[in-house]
């Protein structure tokens, strides 16, 4: 192998500050969508808030697809892309929201949080990604810190039926995340999020009955809330999360989903008033650190050959 050649694989992968810029914006509006949630639970069917919010990501992306002329993707990749997105789009948001009626926010945190512990075992097998040692044990510090913040929050851990549910999510999210990454090496990754979110969309005109009374009985405030989190959480971030999955791979993306509680705690403090305990602002510094551990020394360092 050629030194030029070394160089381009030991920096593939790689955190680069443009990516590290897609990551954080991602997370910060993934963790501003709870809120957008609760208040859309609060007029709308887990199934009827699913189809309103993915609704309004499609068609903003649509407008979008047709302004900048994205072509359709052809069949061979349609149907791996239509697969992808029922059970990353599709199953996901619909098991997390029905889940999220049964179980407390708490402990939808913690296991949601099982994620990314799911992405880096399937990337480990199936995208030849690997975590040494100091990687995994980064991993159970973000995890050990999640649960840090959920308990100094005070929200109850009881677990419930809906909690298999939640558990199945986080599956889905994670095969949707490792095995979308051979699809972005045959196509430019926001055209991947466009039609990804749009196929994922169809599937869930299965809630249309009803759908038009709940729009009709809706206050204001219940449709803005759905709005934004169908315009900024899913639109804009799966294209900025995308983007960064193409270029840096699912287990180093998926690590930084440990800080989006850290986030929340955040926009719950300026946007709300909402003071943080002191035990989850030790936990969110505990989390951060474990993810600083599996993107610094988490990865066997790549053999450069002459």
């Amino acid at each position: 192998m050629s030194s030029s050649s070394s160089v381009t694989a030991a920096a593939a992968g790689r955190l680069d500050p443009l990516s590290l810029a897609a990551i954080l914006v991602t997370i910060a509006f993934w963790a501003s969508a709870f809120a957008g949630i609760r208040a859309g639970l609060a007029a709308f069917t887990p199934g009827h808030l699913t189809l309103y919010r993915f609704l309004v990501a499609a068609v903003a992306l649509t407008i979008y697809a047709l302004v900048a002329r994205i072509p359709l993707p052809p069949f061979a990749l349609a149907w791996r892309i239509a697969l992808l997105s029922f059970s990353g789009i599709t199953l996901y948001h619909v098991c997390l929201n029905y889940g999220e009626i049964s179980v407390p926010a708490g402990t939808a945190s913690l296991i949601i949080a099982a994620g990314p512990v799911i992405t880096a075992l399937l990337a480990t097998r199936f995208a030849g990604e690997r975590l040494n040692t100091l990687g995994w044990l980064g991993t159970l510090v973000s995890l050990g810190g999640v649960t840090l913040i959920v308990v100094g929050s005070g929200q109850g851990l009881s677990f419930t039926r809906g909690a298999l549910l939640i558990l199945a999510a986080a599956l889905f999210t994670s095969l949707y995340f490792v095995f979308q990454k051979p699809i972005l090496k045959q196509m430019n990754p926001l055209h991947f999020t466009v039609w990804s979110l749009i196929l994922g969309t169809v599937p869930m005109l299965v809630f249309l009955p009803g759908f038009a009374g709940q729009l009709r009985a809706a206050p204001l405030g219940a449709h803005l809330a759905v709005i934004y989190i169908g315009l900024f959480p899913a639109a804009l971030a799966y294209l900025t999360w995308t983007f960064a999955l193409s270029r840096v791979g699912p287990s180093t993306t998926t690590s930084f989903l440990y800080i989006s509680p850290v986030f929340a705690i955040l926009i719950a403090w300026l946007w709300l008033g909402e003071v943080p305990h002191v035990a989850a602002l030790i936990g969110g510094a505990i989390a951060i650190v474990g993810v600083i551990v599996v993107n610094t020394v988490g990865r066997p360092r790549p053999a450069v050959s002459a």
